[in-house]
């Protein structure tokens, strides 16, 4: 096989890996927090961001994937603890959703993550998009309400939850490139999740306690009972960090416009695998909702590209 070749079965590999990584880890959610009967969404996140702790510093200390960056001041630790504080509300927000919430209808709302930034990045950056990349969020927006008018699963709590979790994922986009961006506080992902990860393991530990009470000693009667519940969260938390680890190869070896490309169709694949899986209820209505929801990303991504050229 000649090098060519080779490269793109790689490029195959990790592309194939980070849909795997990322389907796998929803359908999980979904699993434990719906079906499975597991009712502790921030424990559950907690656990997430420890394994990302706990794999992103043997992936660069010991592995060296890529070059250690350590914070070159305490006003970016203060930034990487701000943004650690929206990533946590967005990752505990979404898996709060899929309790209430068909994976269909979860991702229909996330594909709602343009319009979000660029509202923030207007409001935050005055940065004003072309005419065209305004009339591309009509239908993404458009489509979710019809989604929601078609979902005979529709709960409003966790609707407000996956508005939520959506808004707070474009939140931390816009803060990421406004904190990060001079030369002197550039830090790629793999280190900005190695420090953001322990910050967010603090924050969510007195959430668990207050909010989600008894809930180790909880999950190890659970454990006594059926201990497939404590392989269930040893893979389901590697999967978390493997979903952020093939996100930065992907990007690193194709580029984020063919990464935010692949994510529109991750979406559509997650919704029939899901339905698949979980049985529930689709209407007309909200798949022609979806459908146009996906559309709408696509000519968005389709508009972005043109006003860079």
């Amino acid at each position: 096989m000649t090098g060519g070749g080779k490269g793109r079965l790689f490029t195959v590999g990790l592309v194939t890996a980070w849909y795997s990584s990322n389907i796998g880890v929803l359908l999980l959610n979904k699993y434990l927090l719906s079906n499975y009967g597991f009712k502790y969404p921030i424990f559950l996140t907690m656990c997430h961001m420890a394994a990302c702790s706990l794999f992103s510093y043997a992936a660069i200390a010991w592995l060296r994937l890529v070059p250690m960056q350590l914070p070159r001041s305490r006003l970016q630790l203060a930034k990487i603890a701000a943004l650690s504080l929206v990533f946590c509300a967005s990752v505990v927000s979404g898996n709060i959703s899929l309790r209430y919430l068909p994976v269909s209808f979860n991702q229909a709302v996330g594909a709602t993550t343009p319009f979000f930034t660029a509202v923030f990045a207007y409001l935050m950056t005055v940065k004003r998009e072309s005419f065209l990349t305004y009339l591309a969020l009509v239908p993404v927006v458009t489509g979710v309400i019809i989604a929601s008018g078609g979902e005979p699963s529709f709960n409003l709590f966790g609707f407000i939850m996956c508005v939520g979790a959506t808004a707070a994922r474009a939140l931390k986009t816009v803060l990421q490139g406004i904190l990060m961006s001079s030369d002197g506080e550039k830090i790629n992902s793999m280190n900005l999740l190695m420090y953001m990860a322990p910050i967010a393991v603090i924050l969510l530990a007195p959430a668990t306690i207050f909010m989600e009470d008894n809930v180790v000693a909880i999950t190890m009667e659970l454990a006594k009972k059926d201990f497939n519940i404590i392989w269930y969260l040893l893979f389901n938390s590697s999967l978390a960090y493997f979903v952020n680890l093939t996100n930065f190869l992907v990007t690193k070896h194709t580029s984020a416009l063919t990464l935010q490309v692949l994510g529109n169709a991750k979406g559509a694949v997650a919704v029939v695998i899901s339905i698949l899986i979980f049985k529930n209820p689709v209407s007309v209505t909200g798949m022609l909702g979806y459908t146009l929801t996906v559309i709408g990303v696509i000519l968005y991504s389709e508009a972005k590209k043109r006003t860079k050229q």
